[in-house]
């Protein structure tokens, strides 16, 4: 699978942010059948950086109403990876 369409985006919070300066880690949406090894695989293809550890975790679509009928919004998948602590990713 393409580097690019495993790592959708970065996720930009304030919480992403204070694991970037205190922990190196950093939280990127990515796709819902990727696994751990390929989320790792295409942030170094993608960055050039070193990955020590990735954690994911699925997030499931809550219910939303629309006029008369009951919908779901995304279902989405996160990855928190952490780098060696000698890489950075500029994101900005």
């Amino acid at each position: 699978m393409d580097p690019y369409k495993i790592v959708i985006r970065p996720l930009i919070t304030e919480k992403g942010t204070s694991l970037n300066e205190e922990k190196n880690q950093y939280p990127f949406e990515v796709h819902l059948d990727a696994n751990k090894i390929q989320v790792a695989e295409a942030v170094k293809a993608i960055y050039g950086v070193r990955v020590v550890k990735v954690r994911t975790m699925n997030h499931k679509g809550k219910a939303k109403r629309f006029r008369y009928s009951v919908g779901r919004t995304k279902q989405t998948k996160k990855a928190v990876v952490t780098l060696h602590e000698e890489d950075r990713i500029d994101l900005f």
